[in-house]
């Protein structure tokens, strides 16, 4: 549980960045290649503001969990990335007034259940490298 706040951070960088892409492409607009060289398209969607921050945040997102994946167990810590889900259903209510119906809260519900259920579990590698080392010195 010592690094929970670098898992949170990326779980948050995470989520606001799929909030700036979906600000970014709100304010492109639906997709249309037609008549456009599909290079010029995808640098224009790439560059404009808020897609480009989102990238951005993407890969700062990225780079938290690598460390966090240096640090802790993949099975403790991929898990919580699902609370981006709740984070993201969680703000795209309040920011871009997306439906949050009954379904979609019990989900909501039953993904925190399943992190709080793994984050029980957790424990660094080499806290449990190092009491299997006790135990093998102890007998």
């Amino acid at each position: 549980m010592k690094y929970i706040g670098f898992i949170l951070f990326t779980v948050l960088t995470n989520a606001a960045a799929q909030l700036m892409l979906k600000q970014g492409m709100t304010v492109m607009g639906p997709l249309s290649f037609a008549g456009v060289n599909p290079l010029v398209k995808v640098l224009q969607i790439v560059f404009s503001p808020w897609i480009f921050l989102g990238l951005c945040t993407f890969v700062i997102s990225m780079a938290s969990h690598l460390f966090v994946l240096s640090k802790v167990e993949l099975s403790f810590a991929y898990p919580f990335l699902s609370l981006a889900y709740v984070a993201v259903a969680v703000f795209a209510y309040f920011v871009f007034r997306e439906d949050l119906n009954a379904w979609r809260i019990s989900g909501i519900a039953f993904i925190c259940v399943g992190t709080v259920l793994i984050a029980q579990s957790g424990r660094e590698p080499h806290e449990a490298s190092a009491s299997s080392t006790h135990e093998v010195v102890s007998r």
